[in-house]
C-alpha cells in the first residue's frame, strides 16, 4: 500500500492529484480511520479558512502610501 502524506490529502482537497493518486487516497481513506481523521481536520481547517478575510490595518497602508509618496517625489526632482 502507499504512504498518503498529509501533502497529499492537501493536494487531494485542492483537486491536484492525479486520477491515479485520487483513486490511491479514496481507498486509503475508506480503511485506515487515522487518515480519515486528518483528512476531515484538513477538509474543516480549508472550509474555514475560505471564511476569513483579511484586510491591512490602516496604519499599514498610511505607511505605504507615504513611502510612495516620497519615492515619487524623489523620482520626479531628478
Amino acid at each position: 500500500m502507499i504512504k498518503i502524506t498529509q501533502e497529499d490529502l492537501i493536494r487531494y482537497i485542492y483537486n491536484e492529484t492525479s486520477e491515479q493518486k485520487s483513486a490511491s487516497i479514496k481507498v486509503a481513506l475508506q480503511t485506515d480511520w487515522n487518515l480519515k481523521e486528518s483528512y476531515e481536520t484538513l477538509l474543516n481547517s480549508n472550509k474555514s479558512l475560505s471564511t476569513i478575510h483579511f484586510s491591512p490595518r490602516p496604519q499599514s497602508v498610511d505607511n505605504i502610501l507615504k513611502y510612495a509618496s516620497k519615492k515619487h517625489a524623489q523620482v520626479i526632482s531628478h
